[in-house]
């Protein structure tokens, strides 16, 4: 047996399963996904919706393995879903009517990941592959409406619209970037043509194309009918830009970052303002991924948004490589510790800057920030108070916040095509983190939650009964917020979209104990917060509700309406007001009005890694170690008309390792190493790609 790994680095949100008796700080079983969830994203508050790459899993749909799956919160029960394109690493995002659009993927493949049967012109992709009947995914637009119990899950309102020759993207692209715009539009940056290590030849001599290998440019979803234009900062980044964080800014530029260089982008006029590089030289995007998100957006900082940044590594540029593998032993080279945070449109008129922020107590890659409603983390990314899981979460993991703000975890995946007998095996078995919260048996149960939210406009009211919360209701109202949780489309350790934002609100203390909130509709700037689900929750002393689904906007693709902000009562106190509830049973929350504050800002996220390689999640020091031992340094371009890699078993190999001799696989495992986060293990996994073509039939709802 492996003994158990404990929670690291995960940035925990809020998740939805039942509030049985969970404990603080433990994992529970969350049953059997059916496939292994690379992708994931909560659908409504009823369902999580799970996307695999095309492999052989057990479960079968229409007479193919399946690789998508929608997993039912009340139950923990998967139910197979067909997909009918390769969505391996995809990207994803909301749109404001609820529904979830998947971007790109990879080229059809075959068993073992080989290149599917029926090959792309060229040779170097798959077309179709006859026995996992997976089709080119690199240009699909997937369209998912999420149902309900009680709908019917076999109609075409409820299935994945996957057809390519109806809808798709103008340019191949695996590993783009997408970001909402204030109007629901998706903004669908770069990517790979053809998958590989990184997206470039080494010398790096063409930057644009990479040999037709890699995209500089950028397009939307809804489709628009111009060409994808050039994004010069695909070309300044070169190498070194999948997955490219992006965040929609107040003004509605979008702020985005990849290798070292950051910018303000104004996407519709296509003009660049250069911010201040990375500090350090440490890169933070893909496969380097350094965990990222946006700080809460509250009234206290008047909804100027901070960008944090966590781990990653400063290798050298030469030392990343080329399409095939890195140019140096990854396993051998320390992982990042250096946070910085960057406010990149700052109210008081200075010069956007890198702040050092406090060292994670590990360096780490592929950590995952998942926001928690309460806005607060784990401040020294201690162990202390968690107990451990019994399952390794390695590469093509996922976490997502569910709507009773338990953290669903699932999938790990470093191998090529399903392995259900190697150490770090397929993985199918999910599980649910219950945060300090859960110490917590009573909850606030607020009434009169609304379901759908406007920019601007007419407060609403809500009420917390004296029996939701103990002690002075005076105290208890001071300590009162509302929020909104977005927890995005999450994948390699990145939530797109995720968002949290506190609503401006006042309260009126009633003589029975009763807590009436004053709410603000959010403000009057589709920027902020972009049209589309999310879930309300209210904290009480850091205790959070459960979450309450809702749509914020109108609901369609467009220009938002907006109103002034609202205009709030001021707060009413009764010093003689109390909760009914025992203090016994509402400690554990984070009072965030009494609580020391720490200069360091990772006090309002929680790290915790799950997701990440075997480095990222089980040693301290490294990150994906890939065969180092190819074409010598510098040379190393890939050959063929395209320039890309071919399907070789070295290229993607997020935990290969150049000393076979201390190589984890089937065959040369041992079981006395130590499975924890030590210095001396070593590990090897593979995972391997190419990538274009399609088919289906309903039209997309929306």
């Amino acid at each position: 047996m492996l003994p158990p790994r404990s929670l690291l680095a995960l940035c925990l949100a809020t998740a939805s399963s039942p509030v049985l008796a969970a404990t603080a700080g433990s994992f529970a079983d969350g049953g059997n996904t059916l496939i292994s969830a690379m992708m994931m994203f909560l659908g409504n508050d009823q369902k999580v919706y799970m996307l695999d790459k095309a492999e052989g899993n057990a479960a079968q749909i229409n007479g193919h393995p399946a690789w998508g799956a929608v997993w039912d919160i009340g139950t923990h029960q998967a139910t197979a879903m067909d997909v009918r394109t390769n969505v391996f690493c995809a990207s994803g995002m909301h749109l404001p009517n609820g529904s979830y659009v998947t971007f790109g993927g990879n080229g059809a493949t075959g068993p073992g990941g080989n290149i599917g049967s029926q090959p792309n012109p060229g040779g170097f992709s798959g077309a179709w592959d006859s026995q996992y009947q997976d089709f080119d995914g690199t240009r699909a637009m997937r369209i998912l409406n999420p149902c309900k119990n009680g709908d019917d899950f076999t109609s075409s309102q409820c299935t994945w619209f996957d057809e390519p020759t109806l809808l798709s993207m103008q340019h191949s692209r695996w590993y783009s970037a997408a970001e909402a715009t204030a109007e629901g539009n998706v903004v669908i940056i770069g990517g790979f043509v053809n998958g590989g290590y990184v997206n470039r030849n080494y010398p790096n001599i063409d930057p644009v194309t990479e040999g037709n290998a890699a995209d500089s440019t950028y397009e939307y979803y809804p489709p628009r009918a111009a060409a994808p234009a050039t994004f010069n900062f695909l070309i300044q980044t070169s190498g070194l830009n999948a997955y490219a964080h992006t965040f929609l800014m107040p003004s509605g530029k979008m702020f985005v970052q990849a290798n070292v260089s950051t910018i303000l982008w104004d996407h519709e006029a296509n003009v660049e303002t250069p911010l201040p590089d990375m500090p350090g030289g440490v890169v933070r995007v893909y496969p380097a991924s350094g965990a990222t998100a946006m700080l809460p957006l509250t009234p206290a900082n008047n909804y100027t948004p901070t960008m944090i940044f966590c781990g990653g590594s400063d290798m050298p540029e030469y030392a990343f490589g080329n399409y095939s593998f890195p140019y140096i032993d990854t396993w051998n080279y320390p992982a990042s510790k250096d946070c910085q945070r960057i406010t990149p449109e700052p109210q008081d008129g200075s010069a956007p800057v890198y702040v050092q922020d406090d060292d994670m107590m590990d360096g780490r890659t592929m950590g995952q920030f998942v926001i928690l409603p309460e806005a607060r983390c784990l401040f020294r990314w201690s162990k202390a108070g968690f107990s451990s899981s019994n399952i390794p979460r390695l590469y093509h993991s996922s976490a997502i916040l569910l709507p009773d703000a338990s953290v669903l975890i699932a999938g790990s995946n470093p191998n090529i095509d399903v392995n259900t007998s190697t150490v770090f095996p397929t993985t199918y078995k999910a599980e649910i983190f219950y945060p300090a919260y859960f110490s917590a048996s009573t909850r606030p149960v607020p009434t009169g939650m609304p379901t759908t939210l406007s920019y601007g406009g007419n407060p609403f009211d809500l009420t917390i009964p004296a029996s939701s919360y103990s002690g002075s209701a005076n105290d208890a109202a001071d300590n009162a917020t509302v929020v909104l949780m977005r927890g995005g489309f999450t994948t390699h350790a990145m939530n797109m979209g995720q968002r949290h934002l506190q609503l401006n609100s006042t309260y009126t203390v009633n003589s029975n104990g009763s807590i009436t909130l004053h709410v603000a509709q959010p403000p009057p700037n589709a920027n902020l917060f972009q049209p589309g689900p999310a879930l309300m929750f209210v904290n009480i002393h850091g205790i959070p509700s459960n979450g309450t689904y809702l749509i914020v906007g109108n609901g369609q693709l467009g220009t938002q309406p907006t109103a002034p902000a609202s205009v709030l009562p001021p707060s009413i106190r009764l010093a003689s007001a109390s909760g009914s509830a025992s203090g016994a049973t509402t400690s554990g929350g984070v009072n965030a009005t009494t609580t020391p504050k720490s200069t360091s800002h990772l006090g309002v996220i929680i790290g915790v890694v799950v997701g990440g390689t075997l480095l990222a999640g089980m040693r301290n020091t490294s990150f994906n170690p890939i065969s180092s031992t190819a074409a010598g340094g510098a040379g190393g371009i890939l050959g063929g008309p395209r320039a890309m890699r071919t399907s070789d078993s070295s290229a993607f190999v997020p935990l290969q390792q150049s000393n076979y001799s201390h190589a984890w696989n089937g065959s040369t495992t041992s079981l006395h190493a130590p499975y924890s986060d030590n210095n001396n293990v070593h590990a090897q996994e593979g995972a391997n790609y190419g990538p274009d073509p399609y088919a289906s039939s309903h039209a997309p709802r929306y």
